[in-house]
């Protein structure tokens, strides 16, 4: 473990966020963003009206940010305790109102330097961060600095992605985490459910609980995946500390 390493694990964040479609079924939507998503839908589906709009948008209206809300934010940090072993920590935000789960993650990542802040998260450059921002301008709460990208360097962008790491340069193919997770030996986090069941499990379930576990176990996946992609040790089993 290096010295750089432990210096930058003071202002390192990973993430994961899980979100659904913002309505229970299509036809709570109004009448304009039900317009929208067949228009949406269609092109999805690539043309084929035998997929109705109505399921689609239980099935992929959670991906857009536009038709879908975030429901729970779990982050966790690297550290390291009493004995001087690697360990990690992770908790959730969560909530039905999303308002107030977006002020209380605005609030945390406040608390760190801006311009030293590493937010990690799997795909999130194209996924996470863009989507929250998103919401947040939706609800006109100001995206804090350390989401902001607009006007900066390249080099100036602090934002870690384990898909971008673990392509190399190459954009021709998705990797899962769970993919990476198999790869790298590393336990993975779908033994409760799976990404494509979020929406279903927090309208007709309702267990909102359930959701906030897959999320922090994918944090956790995340985590020792960046450690790896950093031909680093993982954390111990023993030394992972989940905080519900």
């Amino acid at each position: 473990m290096t010295d750089d390493f432990r210096k930058r694990a003071k202002n390192f964040l990973l993430l994961d966020i899980e979100t659904v479609a913002s309505h229970a079924s299509y036809d709570a939507l109004s009448e304009r963003m039900q317009k929208l998503w067949d228009k949406k839908s269609l092109a999805l589906n690539k043309g084929d009206e035998t997929i109705s709009s109505s399921d689609s948008f239980i099935d992929k209206g959670a991906i857009y940010s536009e038709f879908g809300k975030v429901v729970c934010i779990a982050f966790g940090a690297y550290y390291w305790n009493e004995n001087d072993q690697l360990s990690f920590k992770v908790r959730s935000f969560s909530g039905d109102d999303e308002v107030q789960l977006l002020l209380e993650f605005k609030s945390l990542i406040e608390k760190y330097p801006a311009d030293q802040l590493v937010l990690c998260a799997h795909n999130g450059k194209e996924f996470d961060f863009p989507f929250l921002c998103r919401r947040m301008l939706i609800h006109g709460i100001s995206i804090p600095k350390a989401l902001q990208i607009s006007g900066k360097k390249p080099w100036e962008l602090l934002h870690q992605d384990t898909m971008e790491l673990w392509k190399f340069g190459d954009y021709k193919s998705f990797t899962s985490l769970d993919l990476l997770a198999a790869v790298f030996d590393i336990p993975g986090s779908k033994n409760e459910m799976s990404g494509d069941q979020v929406t279903r499990v927090y309208y007709t379930e309702k267990d909102l609980e359930k959701i906030c576990r897959y999320c922090r176990e994918d944090v956790i996946v995340l985590a020792q995946i960046y450690l790896r992609l950093n031909c680093m040790e993982t954390v111990a089993p023993e030394n992972i500390h989940r905080i519900e």
